[in-house]
């Protein structure tokens, strides 16, 4: 597959975008465009080989915040106008049960991604701002719609059915949809490749761990299992995010507390996981805390080790036959004593992990289980935006 692709990820405050040459699988350049719609914005833009340019400047929306990326470009470069582009990918995060592929946008797209606010309510909108933002930046480019349930679409109805009314799923969509499924996509046909195997032949559990973190079980290629729900509040624990959590927490706590649902809602979604518990929601600073003898913080790492680990066997069970399991994403990719410790006392399951291998920090995919392990573990770095290229140019293809 070749061309060049504009990805575009607009989220709440904030705009990332990456040139991509999709035959080369390089990126020609990347930036990153910081406190959208407040006082004092920042972009930062890099082109491959050159030193990062930075600006601060006001972005006072998602409109802004494009045109100052594009205006980074031609100061920058390389000049978009030259670069032989072939379409733009744009982010979406919740195609609902209406989107399991990605799609060519129009207005009747544009409108649906709209409409599946409801489900996303923080994110859909801002997603359909940064398509109509490019779509009139490039109105002579195809623009492509990626989202982030849709690998997670091949779940069977015994995966994805919640145990509710059944009028809750048919008239509000009660249901799970999964997330983070670019990323599962990618790293599962990668650790495939680093196996040497046929994607359509391998089975592996996908651990994308950072500030929001899932698991997936992954069958010759589908996903099959995955652990965020019907929003991405579901599963591990994370960042900001509690993970999995009694439904009752929440008329219990208005009934003693009187906090409303919204309270409860925007609590567990914004100041749960590691930051309650750990009081910061950066791995790096709580294996400080943790050494200088923080029983919080020490706390913390075990429960987010344990969630990781209760998966990982539960996913075991769900496969049958498991390959390979995957650590990926900033904490999967970087951190040996979470990986380290979430695989601990699975050797009975066939995991072996070699320590050695674990704690040695290199780039690119490899693997740091022991060579006598039945089931391979495997460090494999994430790329988003170049799977979001590589479906956008293979759906134009055809």
């Amino acid at each position: 597959m070749n061309g060049r692709v504009l990805v575009v990820n607009c989220g709440s405050s904030s705009l990332k975008y990456r040139l991509v040459d999709v035959g080369a699988v390089q990126a020609l350049a990347w930036g990153l465009a910081e406190r959208v719609g407040q006082p004092s914005g920042r972009l930062t833009h890099s082109r491959a080989g050159a030193e990062p340019a930075v600006v601060e400047q006001p972005l006072p929306d998602h409109a802004g915040a494009l045109a100052a990326a594009l205006q980074a470009f031609e100061h920058a470069g390389p000049s978009l106008a030259d670069a032989g582009l072939t379409a733009v990918a744009h982010r979406v995060v919740h195609g609902g049960d209406r989107f399991s592929a990605p799609v060519r946008i129009d207005d009747d797209v544009v409108r649906a991604v709209r409409e599946l606010a409801t489900l996303a309510p923080l994110h859909n909108p801002v997603n359909a701002v940064g398509i109509e933002v490019a779509r009139r930046a490039f109105p002579g480019l195809p623009h492509v719609a990626v989202f982030d349930t849709a690998f997670h679409a091949t779940l069977p109805p015994h995966a994805h059915t919640y145990a509710v009314p059944p009028q809750w799923a048919r008239d509000h969509g009660v249901r799970r949809y999964g997330f983070h499924g670019t990323s599962h996509a990618y790293v599962s046909r990668a650790a495939a490749e680093l196996l040497d195997r046929p994607p359509a032949e391998t089975n592996t559990v996908v651990l994308h761990l950072g500030n929001g973190a899932s698991a997936s079980a992954v069958a010759g290629g589908r996903s099959v299992e995955t652990s965020m729900g019907m929003t991405p509040l579901e599963g591990l624990v994370m960042g900001t995010r509690s993970g999995d959590l009694d439904p009752a927490v929440v008329a219990h706590l208005h009934r003693v507390a009187g906090l409303s649902p919204e309270e409860v809602d925007r609590a567990l979604n914004s100041s749960s996981g590691m930051l309650a518990l750990a009081g910061t929601n950066d791995l790096r600073e709580v294996h400080r805390r943790i050494a200088d003898g923080d029983e919080a913080a020490a706390l913390a790492l075990d429960v987010f080790c344990h969630r990781v680990r209760k998966y990982v066997g539960a996913y075991l069970a769900v496969l049958g036959r498991t390959d390979a399991i995957a650590f990926t994403g900033g904490i999967g990719e970087n951190d040996p004593v979470v990986r380290s410790r979430s695989l601990a006392g699975l050797e009975a399951l066939g995991i072996r992990l070699d320590e050695q291998r674990n704690a040695v920090r290199a780039p690119g995919g490899r693997r740091v289980s022991a060579d006598d392990s039945p089931v391979a573990v495997l460090v494999v770095p994430t790329d988003e935006e170049l799977e979001m290229a590589r479906q956008t140019v293979a759906l134009l293809a055809g």
